[in-house]
């Protein structure tokens, strides 16, 4: 059995991206990672070529900044690197820049690729999620954060990525899945105030939204505001080994009360009945799980 890694970045060094935790995370799991690494001039390509492995592909990337309608150029650019992963790979890994498998669930993965290897039903493996906020010591518990999505599909190029890049479709049809005891842990909402600010108002272009732009020239806006949030929960357990050093360095001063819900009524009571069952009513899903 063959896999491979794949996933794209661009402005890691300005946005402070954790590439290579990321790309750590996978490499234990991983015969190769194809990364694509958009045109910058901050020293991207650089960073991502101090991570001392031959498993490592690099190729450039011109992101086509017009397909601004729902961030479809992060589609674009996941499928390109797709794309470029060996074609006797059989499975093969997504994560994206700001994303991490904890070294805990490696042996989960590689057991359930060689336990669907050879069923052609299985289309790919759906991931529960950990979506970490304001700082890495709070995770999200709302309906706000999406709970599970695709990281392992089969190397069959009739996939795609879809919309934004959270999920993928064969054929423009849902991808059918086994889901696994294994998490993402997402920290793309975990940075430093200013550059938090800097990455969201950077995203809003990429989705065509300019919300904050006047405000942000105007100087009257310095950092993001993490207390405009809905719900968050104590996160009680460990992170990735590849994450410590970070951690230590950046884990800023961020103070939540837990007990706070901004929620309406109807969120209210779909909030506790997913803390009393353990399912989430009416979740929207990319996927469909066999």
């Amino acid at each position: 059995m063959k896999v491979a890694g794949f996933t794209f970045i661009r402005n890691a060094v300005k946005f402070d991206y954790p590439i290579t935790e990321a790309i750590r995370s996978i490499l234990p799991l991983c015969d190769e990672v194809v990364v694509g690494v958009g045109a910058c001039e901050d020293g991207t390509g650089e960073l991502i070529g101090a991570v001392a492995s031959e498993k490592i592909r690099t190729f450039p990337s011109v992101w086509d900044d017009s397909l601004r309608q729902g961030g479809q150029v992060l589609a674009a650019e996941t499928d390109k690197a797709f794309d470029a992963v060996s074609a006797d790979a059989d499975w093969c890994i997504y994560i994206q820049g700001d994303e991490l498998i904890h070294e805990q669930y490696h042996l989960v993965i590689r057991e359930a690729m060689e336990k669907y290897l050879d069923d052609p039903r299985v289309e790919g493996l759906l991931f529960n999620y950990l979506h970490f906020y304001g700082s890495y010591d709070y995770v999200g518990d709302s309906r706000t954060w999406y709970s599970h999505e695709i990281r392992v599909i089969r190397n069959d190029k009739a996939i795609r990525s879809y919309r934004d890049a959270q999920g993928f479709r064969k054929n423009g049809r849902k991808l059918r899945v086994k889901p696994i005891e294994a998490w993402i842990y997402h920290y793309g909402w975990v940075k430093d105030p200013s550059q938090q600010l800097q990455k969201h108002l950077s995203f809003e272009k990429l989705y065509n939204v300019h919300n904050h732009a006047d405000r942000v020239s105007a100087g009257k806006v310095e950092g993001f505001d993490y207390s405009a949030i809905d719900s968050l929960t104590r996160f009680t357990g460990t992170h990735p080994a590849v994450m410590q050093d970070r951690i230590k360095r950046k884990n800023w001063v961020f103070e939540f009360d837990t007990r706070r819900k901004n929620f309406s009524l109807k969120g209210r009571l779909l909030y506790w009945i997913e803390r009393k069952t353990g399912k989430r009513l009416f979740e929207y899903r990319n996927y469909t799980i066999i």
